[in-house]
């Protein structure tokens, strides 16, 4: 503990602060991640079976969900933030802290996960698709029992890549004032220059995404017909 003290002085001062703040960034990751990973893959399935040639196909739908995912996808998060503070207020009650950020992560993640989702679909194999509806099979049980079934792998991929982009913006909502690590690191490694606390911030976030890159690909692969 005092080895501590002498290299992370700041740090060891503030490890309520500091706990606090890995706990809020772990509410706002399981919020809007559980938020962003239903939407997503709604909107990523829809997108899939209403595009010419799908199996539901419905073109003004398509192009209307198509054009709203690339909108808000072009839209820098840090902007987004901004812009969607009186939603947030609306719905929240409030544009600042963990529950003021939850929209704003929603909407900034949910339209790139459907494009990832998207994109794993389109894996599927074809010849299982149009075999399955030779069968009697109905869209619906399609969507489960083939395209979601054979690109659970991939979709595990999608997750994983989600996951880790929502952390980086969790951490950029933190100059708007919505706690967390970004928060914390830069009220007090930022601003008041105290570089152990930047240091270890840092550090939190790249064991975070380790951990959650090496979860993801392990249960791919586990996936992987």
């Amino acid at each position: 503990m005092q080895e501590l003290k002498i290299f992370l002085p700041n740090l060891m001062k503030r490890l309520p602060e500091f706990w606090k703040a890995c706990s809020d960034t772990l509410l706002m990751e399981a919020w809007a991640g559980g938020i962003v990973f239903i939407l997503g893959l709604v909107l990523g399935i829809i997108l899939t079976v209403t595009k010419p040639g799908g199996i539901m196909q419905n073109k003004p739908l398509y192009q209307v969900l198509d054009k709203i995912i690339n909108l808000f996808r072009s839209i820098p998060f840090i902007i987004l933030l901004t812009a969607l503070m009186p939603l947030s207020r609306w719905i929240m009650g409030t544009a600042i802290y963990v529950r003021g950020v939850i929209v704003p992560l929603v909407f900034g993640a949910a339209p790139f996960f459907a494009r990832q989702v998207e994109s794993a679909l389109a894996q599927t194999d074809k010849g299982l698709i149009e075999a399955a509806l030779a069968m009697g099979s109905s869209p619906f049980e399609v969507i489960f029992r083939v395209y979601l079934r054979e690109s659970l792998a991939p979709i595990i991929r999608a997750i994983t890549i989600t996951i880790i982009s929502l952390l980086g913006l969790t951490a950029m909502a933190g100059a708007v004032g919505a706690g967390g690590l970004g928060d914390f690191a830069i009220r007090y490694g930022h601003d008041r220059n105290m570089v152990d606390i930047t240091w270890v911030v840092v550090g939190v976030l790249v064991l975070g995404v380790s951990v959650v890159q090496w979860l993801g690909e392990y249960l791919a692969r586990k996936n992987t017909h």
